[in-house]
């Protein structure tokens, strides 16, 4: 039977929670002078991202995204497009969107939507990152390392890990994404492309036990 096809085990699922945990930073919401939504297969970054906004918690938002192997089917015109056509249908209004359609990766996001605020005169003190929930803490290590200078808050959409896999449709996958995160998170400060965030033991022993037993296919290629 292959891993894809197996029952998720009790233990697998503890695993995954002690991760899904540690990749969340917990930061309280706070008033910042802009946001970017970061680029995903996820729409739901463009469903927080307009709830945010209407909540107040910032008068400007760029969304960032080119397209990817795992989005081009899903967003054929660019995950920043489709981002900021959903948030339109939600609300948001247009003069309120700065669109980045160019980023491939999340230093990318950072740096290009930094350079297109910039482009539009504007030069934020803080920024309210929004990503995947199981994305914050990369997000947050990676604008520390691209825009050092900036105060930066995290937030995602408030699902826990049961309704983000329901909202997913494959458990195996979004295992298999939690630990790919990790791994990013362990492994790109030395690459240069992130600041270096502390590993609790027991998040470093949930990632081994999943990799030992299959939770793999989202890794960094060598």
């Amino acid at each position: 039977m292959s891993v894809k096809q197996q029952v998720i085990t009790d233990e697998q699922w503890r695993h995954a929670r002690t991760i899904w945990d540690y990749h969340q930073m917990h930061h309280d919401l706070r008033h910042c002078d802009v946001a970017i939504g970061l680029g995903s297969h996820d729409l739901g970054v463009a469903r927080a991202a307009a709830e945010l906004y209407r909540a107040g918690w910032f008068p400007l938002l760029v969304f960032s995204g080119a397209t990817s192997p795992t989005t081009a089917a899903r967003f054929p015109r660019g995950e920043a497009v489709h981002y900021r056509e959903h948030a339109l249908e939600l609300g948001v209004p247009d003069e309120a969107i700065l669109l980045e359609p160019n980023a491939t990766n999340t230093g990318q996001n950072i740096g290009l939507s930094r350079q297109v605020l910039a482009d539009a005169g504007i030069h934020p003190g803080s920024v309210l990152l929004i990503s995947k929930p199981y994305m914050e803490r990369r997000a947050y290590a990676t604008a520390r390392k691209v825009w050092p200078e900036v105060e930066v808050v995290c937030a995602s959409e408030p699902l826990e890990l049961d309704d983000y896999v329901s909202s997913i449709g494959d458990p195996k996958l979004v295992i298999d994404m939690l630990v790919g995160d990790l791994q990013r998170v362990i492994e790109y400060p030395r690459l240069g492309y992130a600041v270096e965030q502390p590993v609790p033991g027991e998040v470093h022993d949930a990632y081994q036990a999943l990799l030992r037993t299959g939770f793999d296919s989202r890794l960094l290629t060598p």
